[in-house]
């Protein structure tokens, strides 16, 4: 009997250490599998973000296609209207440069009338009526009293300016 108890024991003991190593062969397997599904499905993930990021790179690439272009047509359109604004401005300075002769020559052609007139006048005045110098006629607050060609009185005050005195004085 207790040989028999030993056998089976022995039986049992040996049954279980194979089994065991049958599991470990087929969760070595199963976890093999595993770690392969998990690189897969990483490596899946990584080409959908580089994916992604080339589509996000095209669409960043595209934007800044848009940008320039766009840039460009506007600095046309700045040196076109600045051509424009310098064609005016040359056109209005034409103008204002031929209203300026135009000017200049009716005020050398006014001046000439004027001088000739004022030429003629002068000499009418010289010889109408000839300067006579204000006679001194006497003595008022220690100031020589001057009478002028039609009788007026005044003397020189102390700014140099003439000061009528008034008969009633």
């Amino acid at each position: 009997m207790k040989k028999l108890f030993v056998l089976c024991l022995i039986l049992a003991f040996s049954t279980s250490v194979f089994a065991q190593e049958k599991d470990k062969k087929t969760t070595k397997a199963k976890t093999e599998k595993a770690v392969k599904e998990k690189k897969e499905k990483a490596d899946k993930k990584k080409e959908k973000a580089a994916d992604k990021k080339e589509k996000a790179a095209e669409k960043a690439e595209k934007k800044a296609d848009k940008v320039k272009e766009s840039a460009k047509k506007e600095a046309d359109k700045a040196q076109k209207k600045t051509a424009k604004a310098k064609e005016s401005a040359q056109k209005e300075t034409e103008k204002a440069e031929k209203k300026a002769d135009k000017a200049k020559e009716t005020t050398k052609k006014t001046a000439e009338k004027a001088s000739k007139k004022a030429e003629s006048k002068v000499r009418e005045t010289t010889e109408k009526a000839p300067k006579t110098p204000d006679k001194v006629t006497g003595m008022y607050n220690g100031k020589k009293v001057y009478t002028g060609p039609r009788g007026g009185r005044y003397y020189i005050n102390s700014n140099g300016n003439k000061t009528y005195i008034s008969d009633d004085k």
